[in-house]
Order: C-alpha cells, then sequence, then structure tokens
C-alpha cells in the first residue's frame, strides 16, 4: 500500500492511496463471506454460497463499499498520526475504483484545522466599566424574597386590582367560531405578570367577584398561529375569585423561612456576600469579552469555507429547533427577515464562534491547559444541580451523546483559558455603570 500526500488550499490535505491486488483481493474474499452470512441465497446455508452467486445477490458496488470500510479506517488513522495531522472532520472520500485484478486506488480529503498565528494575550491593557451594585441592592434583594414568600388572600369586597391573581372562565371567538385550546374553567392569571394577548390582562381590571363580561382583543401580527395573526377576539370571561398578594413583612422569621436563618442581620450579610460576588463575576465577564474581542481582531486565523457552512447549518438547526419549542414559524421568520440577511448574521456569529474555540484551543496548547478528570466530575456536579438532577444521569446522557461530551470539554477548556487571560490581564475600569 501506498499513501502519497498533497497539500491544497483551504487547510486540506489531498490523500491518493493505492493497494495492491493481494491486499485489496483478500479484503474483498472477507467482505464477500461476511455479506453473504447476512443474505439467504436459495440452496446454500449462510455463508457457503460461491462468490459469484454472493456477487449476484448482495450487489458488487455493496462488496467494494464493505471493503473501503475494512480497509480506510487503518490506513487514515496511520496517515494521520504519521504526518501530525490536526483533522477537525472525517475525512472525505471522493472517488475510488477496482481495477479488474482488484487493486485499488482511492482518493480522499482531510480537512485540517486552521492555524492560529496569536498576538500578545498575556497581559493584555482593557478598559472596561466596571458594574458596582447600586447602594439598595440589599432592599432590592429582601423585597424580591418578601414577594417569593407572599401569602394569597381571598378578597370579596372589593373589585379586581392591577396587582391581584384572578380566577376566571375564558372562552374566545374570531369571526364567530370558536378558538382552538382558547378556552379554560377556572385559570389563574397573575393581572401583573399576563404573558396573555395585550389588553386581555388589562381589561380584568376593575371587575366585580363572580362578574361575567366580554373584552375584545387584538391577536398580534406575529402570533405563532398564522390563523389568527392580525384577528379580532371576543372573550367571554366569568370571575370566579380574586385574591390578593400580601407581602411578608420583612423581619427575622422572613430570614427563618428563607434558607433558617437566625435572623434578619444573617440574611442581609448573606446577601450582601452574594450580590458581591455577583457583581465581581459580571465584572470578570465584561474583561474577558474585551479580551477576546481584541484576541480575535489581532489573531491570524485563515478559516475555510467548509468550516464556516458547518457551523452556520449546525446553527440553523438550532434557531429552528428552538423556535419550534417557542412555537414560532422558523419558515415564515425566514421569508419575513430573508434567507440573505439571516445567512449573512449566522454567518457573521459562525465565524466568532470558530475563531473563539481555535484561539482557546491554542492557548491551551501553547500554555499546557489540559482537561483532569476532576474538572469533569466539577462540571457534571454543575450541571447535576443547574438541571435538578443527579450525576449519575448526566454521565449517562454524556455516554449517549458524544457531541454533549465534546461540548462538555469545550466549556471546561474555555474556562479555564478565560481564566488564566483575566488573572493576566491589566484591567482599568472606567465609567461606573449600574445594572438596571
Amino acid at each position: 500500500m501506498t499513501v502519497t500526500i498533497e497539500k491544497l488550499e483551504n487547510n486540506e490535505v489531498k490523500l491518493d492511496i493505492e493497494i495492491g491486488s493481494e491486499t485489496a483481493t483478500l479484503e474483498y474474499n472477507k467482505a464477500c463471506k461476511k455479506l453473504g452470512e447476512r443474505v439467504n441465497i436459495p440452496g446454500f446455508r449462510p455463508g457457503k454460497a460461491p462468490k459469484n452467486l454472493v456477487e449476484k445477490y448482495v450487489g458488487i458496488d455493496n462488496i467494494q463499499k464493505e471493503v473501503l470500510q475494512s480497509i480506510l479506517p487503518g490506513v487514515f488513522e496511520t496517515t494521520i498520526e504519521e504526518n501530525k495531522f490536526d483533522i477537525i472532520s472525517q475525512p472525505n472520500v471522493e472517488k475510488y475504483e477496482f481495477a479488474d485484478d482488484l487493486s485499488l486506488k482511492i482518493t480522499a480529503k482531510l480537512e485540517l484545522r486552521p492555524e492560529v498565528k496569536l498576538g500578545q494575550y498575556k497581559g493584555m491593557e482593557v478598559e472596561v466599566e466596571e458594574y458596582k451594585n447600586p447602594d439598595d441592592v440589599i432592599d432590592k434583594e429582601l423585597k424580591i424574597l418578601a414577594e417569593k414568600y407572599s401569602e394569597l388572600k381571598d378578597i370579596t369586597d372589593r373589585k379586581s386590582v392591577t396587582t391581584d391573581l384572578v380566577n376566571i372562565d375564558f372562552d374566545g371567538y374570531v369571526d364567530g367560531e370558536q378558538i382552538k385550546g382558547g378556552y379554560a374553567k377556572n385559570y389563574i392569571l397573575d393581572l401583573a405578570h399576563s404573558n396573555f394577548i395585550a389588553g386581555f390582562a388589562e381589561q380584568l381590571v376593575d371587575r366585580e367577584l363572580n362578574s361575567e363580561f366580554t373584552i375584545n382583543v387584538k391577536f398580534p401580527d406575529n402570533y405563532h398561529d398564522e390563523k389568527l395573526q392580525s384577528k379580532d377576539a371576543e372573550f367571554k370571561i366569568k370571575l370566579n375569585g380574586i385574591k390578593e398578594r400580601v407581602l411578608h413583612e420583612i423581619n427575622d422569621e422572613l430570614a427563618k423561612k428563607v434558607a433558617n436563618f437566625p435572623n434578619l442581620d444573617a440574611l442581609k450579610e448573606d446577601i450582601g456576600k452574594y450580590v458581591e460576588n455577583a457583581a465581581k463575576m459580571e465584572n470578570e465577564k465584561r474583561v474577558a469579552d474585551k479580551i477576546y474581542d481584541r484576541l480575535i481582531n489581532e489573531t491570524e486565523i485563515n478559516i475555510q469555507p467548509s468550516m464556516i457552512n458547518r457551523e452556520v447549518q449546525a446553527m440553523y438547526g438550532e434557531m429552528q429547533q428552538r423556535m419550534t419549542m417557542q412555537g414560532q414559524d422558523f419558515n415564515k421568520m425566514l421569508e419575513k427577515e430573508g434567507h440573505e440577511k439571516v445567512y449573512a448574521m449566522l454567518t457573521s456569529e459562525a465565524t466568532t464562534r470558530i475563531k473563539t474555540t481555535l484561539i482557546i484551543t491554542e492557548i491551551a496548547r501553547q500554555e499546557k491547559i489540559y482537561i483532569e478528570g476532576s474538572d469533569i466530575e466539577a462540571k457534571m456536579e454543575e450541571l447535576a444541580r443547574m438541571y435538578g438532577t443527579s450525576t449519575e444521569n448526566i454521565m449517562k446522557e454524556m455516554g449517549q451523546n458524544p457531541g454533549f461530551i465534546n461540548s462538555i470539554n469545550q466549556q471546561i477548556l474555555s474556562q479555564k483559558v478565560t481564566k488564566l487571560l483575566v488573572e493576566n490581564a491589566n484591567v482599568k475600569y472606567v465609567d461606573s455603570v449600574e445594572k438596571k
């Protein structure tokens, strides 16, 4: 067997592989036997039919493909290892040809990881708008907790107000026809935080308990159900109940309910540590964003179009899945925004993603940053807490999904490299701003 290597443009390598008659014939006969065991040929037990009958029943093309599947993995592995090729996708067989004596010629291409020429990445001077917690941040957090631990009180002596929760029956109609799925009984609606059509919750304010009435709303132009887009609708409402949210007092009892703190001062101290850490993480993120912006602009990388196209296709799939889960029409969005505009947007984002990943990988290589077993264990525990499951379930998912493993490894590597970059940056904080 001989392999001739030719380096091409766009980080590709062409392989011309020649396999002699003796080796190829041996593999061809093995393929015949293997495939012959899978088919029923009249008059013969599985695997006992002569080669010419196996060729007739299985097909020579299928036998040749079986030969390729048997030979090529070893050929590619040896060639990649001997030449230290850093490939980023599976080898692509462009053509193959069996001669009469069964000798075999194969042309394949390998796609290599682009070369990354880094600029300065340690000691970078960056200016960052510093985030500072507002002076009343602890009071705001306490108010959120007071709302979380509030109680609901039944109201019978007044009309509904904007801060109430109401129990309603509703039945919707468009053009005189009942809306599919547009009805319910004893539905609890928070008037202050409604995700219903604009104007729906507002018309339930200032209503008497047990009253029956009709409201009119208009479905938005981009509503997920095309049949209802821009349509005027009528809803018949019955107000079954009104509940008022009574905020919990901000006191020692609240502190005990939150996390069994001994008193309110202990809760305030814990909130203080939390918001201080959140501010620190926000500023580290801002520093990291600035550093990566600089690195992306200053690093020389020649990314091949095929690499960008694969990322764009993956992002198309992600976007379509996300919109479908949100009840939105992906194809309609493409028509409205324009395929070219969406493609240009995704191409730009894909290029940035790829550059960032390549930069992180190259810095990790130069700095000898590796993923340890303890890193993976810590990530498993983090994901388990995030999704409310066990580390065993996360590990099971990893075993079933190689893409999940790659994603987790990239996240760990990214976190390690980002930590290195932030710790080694010369940061100047300017124009202090507060999050709203």
